[in-house]
Order: C-alpha cells, then structure tokens, then sequence
C-alpha cells in the first residue's frame, strides 16, 4: 500500500504545508470547510503522518507506557498478558500511537516512572496487575502523568481512573451455584492474594458461604501463582485428604486445566464426582469448548478490558479534566460441563 506525505498532501491539495498540518491536528484558526477537505484527501489518500513532526507540532510523544518488573517477566508469555496487550495494542494504533514495552529491576521501578515524565517519552502510563497496596498510583497522581489502572488497588483512598472485573460479585454468584447443587466442600484455588483481584474473589467466596451458615475450612482454600502445575498439585493434595472437596472454585482456566488432570488421576470423573467452576477470560488461544463449554465458569474477556481501558486512558490524554474516569465490568456465568449436583 503506497502511503502520501505532509508535503505530497500539500502539494495536491495546492495548500501550504502549516494550513494542512493545522487542519489534520484541529488548530481552530483553519475553516471547516478547509479542513474537511483536508481530512477527507488525507483518508482517501492514504495520508501517513510522521510521528516525529506530528510530536513537534502537539507536544505529544504519541506513545503510551507500560512498565514490567524483571521479576515479573514470565507474564509475558502468559496468554493472559498476550489477549490483553493485544486488545489495547490494536486501541492505540488506531489512535496512531505507540506501545512502549518497558522491563526494568524491581527496586528500579520508580526511577523508571520520574525518568519516562522527565523524558517526555510517553503521553500516558496503562498500570496493570494492581496489588492492594500499590504504590504507583501516588507515584503516577504526584508526576502529574496520565494513567489508567486495569483492575483496583484496595488500600488506595487518592482518587484514580481504573477499570476492573466485579471479582468479588463474580465468585459469589460462582459459590452460590454450587451451593444451589446441594455441594458443602466448596475448595478455592486461588491466585495471588497480595494481588488485588485474587483478594477480591477470595471475599466472594467467603461471603457466599457465611450467608448459607458454612464455615470456611483453611485445608480448601490455596494461593499461589496460578500455572497448570499449582493446579495439579493443590487439588490432588486436597483429594487425598478424609473429607474431600465435592466442587472446587479456581481463579484461571490454566489452573483449572490442571486441576482436571488431578481429578482425572485420582479416578475421579469431572462434573460428576467433582465439579470445577473456573474464571474464564476468553483467550484467543485457550478456548473453553465450542458449543458446550468444558468449564463452568465466571467469563470475562480480557482482550475487550484491554480495548476499553486504553479507550480510556487516550480519552484522559486528550480531555485531562474528564478524570478519574472509573468503570465497572461484570462476568457472565456459562454453565459447561464441569458442575453437577453433589455426590451422595
């Protein structure tokens, strides 16, 4: 595809080359009339600007951040991480700005986030993996940078833009399914729990067994880093124990995949004997079934989270006033194949 130029533009349109560049950036001096016909030759034209000059013209680097600590750089091939950087990569493309991809050591991440401000080198920060006390909100609100979180930070009073999965309403409504098929031993394979969503689904869980009067046992409920692997591993130590869990809630479909190899060794049928009710976000490369889904499960697309917040984040670049912008999403519960009522 053969792309035109400022100048090329210009010269097409016998216009000087400020005119078209202030008409394609919305200066308010140009007519409308001018600059619709500038808008409509630079799209039919297949007009590219240049990054650089468009950045001198607006003050702008046209680029958003994100910061990965080096101890955090196995997300990287998660499919998790990959759905979600695809949803806001394809956001800020089509706003015509860059992804910059930083990894940096852990006890060098604030002077990363002061270095970017002073640099100029982004226009906004996306801040993903929230921890309940997550010291990058007061640091981002006290540089002054732009900033959207994907998910919440519990222990943060300061105001801040974010949006988040109802985690916590989520595994409630996943707790009292189970509940509603008559299951008692209700385990939870968590995530993280220093981690805000994987706290959030913990309160979920509890709070749906303490309105049925059933007191939480220590010996179902785990957290740890949710791979296939702690799934295996956790469920089969939970089976081998005198009162086994009848149903088993689990905060990721990777983990949940191990969780069914547990059952499958232990002889055990899946939905019969145990029933599994995991998170599912969606992802391109790991699909829940077809028509009937393998799990049930508390379903929320992690690439559409990516798409909305970048939305958000280029609309508090453009309009700075319009924050803290704060959104909600909820989950869908699909019933699969993996719940049924509670053994005798």
């Amino acid at each position: 595809m053969v792309t035109m130029n400022l100048k090329e533009l210009s010269q097409h349109l016998s216009l000087s080359q400020t005119t078209v560049s202030r008409a394609l950036n919305g200066y308010p001096e140009v007519n409308e009339a001018t600059r619709r016909r500038v808008l409509d030759a630079a799209r039919s034209l297949n007009y590219s600007p240049n990054a650089r000059a468009k950045g001198l013209a607006t003050g702008r680097a046209f680029a958003i951040g994100h910061v990965l600590k080096v101890s955090h750089k196995q997300e990287m091939v998660n499919p998790i991480f990959g759905d979600f950087i695809a949803g806001v990569g394809e956001t800020y493309s089509s706003a015509g700005y860059d992804m910059v991809l930083s990894l940096v050591e852990d006890d060098k991440e604030a002077a990363h986030y002061r270095k970017i401000k002073a640099r100029g080198t982004v226009d906004g920060i996306l801040v993903s993996a929230p921890r309940m006390v997550e010291p990058r909100i007061a640091l981002l609100n006290e540089l002054g940078l732009p900033f959207v979180v994907h998910g919440r930070a519990s222990e943060e009073t300061a105001p801040y833009s974010w949006l988040d999965t109802n985690n916590t309403g989520a595994f409630q409504r996943a707790t009292d399914f189970l509940l509603d098929l008559g299951h008692v031993r209700i385990a939870l394979i968590n995530g993280p729990e220093n981690m805000d969503f994987a706290h959030r689904r913990r309160l979920g869980y509890l709070s749906a067994l303490q309105a049925r009067g059933i007191a939480a046992d220590p010996r179902l409920m785990t957290s740890d880093e949710m791979t296939e692997a702690y799934g295996f591993r956790t469920t089969s130590e939970m089976l081998a124990q005198d009162r086994a869990p009848t149903a088993i809630l689990v905060a990721s479909i990777i983990t949940a995949i191990g969780v069914r190899r547990a059952i499958a060794a232990a002889g055990l049928e899946l939905g019969r004997d145990v029933s599994v009710i995991t998170h599912d976000d969606d992802l391109s490369s790991l699909n829940n079934g077809q028509e009937v889904p393998i799990f049930t499960a508390t379903r929320s697309s992690v690439r559409s989270a990516g798409i909305r917040v970048a939305e958000m984040l280029l609309q508090l670049i453009d309009t700075p006033d319009c924050g803290p912008m704060q959104e909600m999403l909820e989950a869908e519960l699909i019933i699969g194949a993996s719940t049924g009522p509670a053994p005798s």
